[in-house]
């Protein structure tokens, strides 16, 4: 028999879910709708319900081909993209007990930021720009893991987020060597575009690509929801509680990683949604990662999906979304970092 509070608890986080996934829905369905080539309710209905017989008329054909080529791809990248940021911002906080620690905290950004940097540099297809990315992401935090063994004292948690931010700039570094002796007519300003991130560029193959990574990765992390609550709490409490710590710190350390290796791959660096979103969401529905991983999912989804639409419709000329995502993440975190002071003073 439940307590009514704890059925109270239920409902709302019930609502909350219900009210994100109706938002989202309605957010696809005007994210498809508007853009360069703004299309009628009738043309999308139309293309749903007739999309065989659509085909044999041109204009039909073009807004087929304008939805499932082009809108679509870059509708579902930044759903992607933005619930495994999140996700993956989310379990990093947790797992470090920091609410300042981002998906990049490990160099995974800053690897795969040196992966597509030499694949431009290369020439290589838009395949193996992200294959490498992906790769050089995942290396680097292999990298950090690795050298946080290594390296002795202090506590593990501590050498960790130290070690990931030598090697975050020593792939940077990396990065600027590249810009300097890449073409500055061609070359270079591929590698500075990317590195702004952006989901103009998507296809359906790289959601197909993507697709893989972040589902498996954000399973992974929900999957996790229960040790990450214990380890909150510390190790030694975690441990009394029968928490393998050190399986669950590396089980979240390489999910986190393949999430964030296969978005900056796919939609380069775009920065705060990590560090934002899971902020939000704990003020929204508190610490308990039971609901905050699958909350912050649904709202960065839909934060990063309307990031991606004002880059498309603020100005005649796209806008990075990683620009878009600063100008929106800066305000907000001072915001709740206001917020916060206020409340410990009270």
């Amino acid at each position: 028999m439940t307590s009514p509070a704890l059925d109270g608890i239920r409902t709302r986080s019930w609502r909350r879910t219900l009210l994100l996934i109706f938002a989202l829905a309605g957010s696809i369905v005007v994210s498809l709708r508007f853009g360069a080539h703004p299309l009628s309710w009738a043309d999308l209905l139309q293309v749903w319900s007739r999309s065989a017989s659509a085909s044999a008329v041109t204009d039909r054909a073009t807004v087929i081909s304008l939805l499932w080529e082009i809108r679509l791809p870059r509708v579902l990248a930044a759903l992607a993209v933005g619930a495994g940021l999140s996700v993956a911002g989310a379990s990093y906080q947790g797992l470090f007990r920091n609410s300042l620690v981002s998906p990049d905290i490990l160099g995974a950004s800053a690897g795969a930021a040196l992966g597509a940097a030499l694949g431009l540099l290369f020439s290589l297809s838009i395949a193996g720009i992200q294959g490498l990315a992906f790769s050089c992401g995942l290396g680097a935090v292999t990298l950090t893991y690795v050298l946080s063994r290594t390296v002795g004292g202090g506590h593990f948690t501590l050498r960790l987020v130290l070690t990931g931010m030598v090697v975050s700039s020593l792939f940077m570094a990396g990065v600027s060597v590249i810009k300097t002796l890449a073409d500055p007519y061609s070359k270079l300003p591929a590698i500075t575009f990317w590195l702004m991130g952006g989901l103009s560029s998507v296809t359906r193959a790289d959601v197909a690509l993507l697709a893989i990574p972040v589902i498996a990765g954000i399973a992974a992390l929900l999957a996790l929801r229960w040790p990450l609550n214990a380890m909150a709490l510390g190790d030694e409490e975690a441990r009394a509680l029968g928490v393998p710590t050190g399986l669950v710190r590396l089980l979240v350390l390489v999910s986190a990683t393949l999430v964030t290796s296969a978005t900056v791959a796919v939609g380069g660096m775009i920065g705060w949604v990590g560090l934002m979103v899971p902020h939000v969401t704990r003020f929204w529905v508190g610490p308990n990662h039971r609901e905050l991983l699958p909350v912050s999912a649904l709202l960065g989804a839909l934060f990063l999906l309307w990031a991606d639409n004002l880059a498309r419709w603020m100005f005649a000329v796209e806008f990075p979304l990683g620009v878009v995502t600063c100008a929106c993440g800066v305000p907000v975190f001072l915001f709740m970092l206001r917020r916060s002071q206020r409340s410990w003073a009270a």
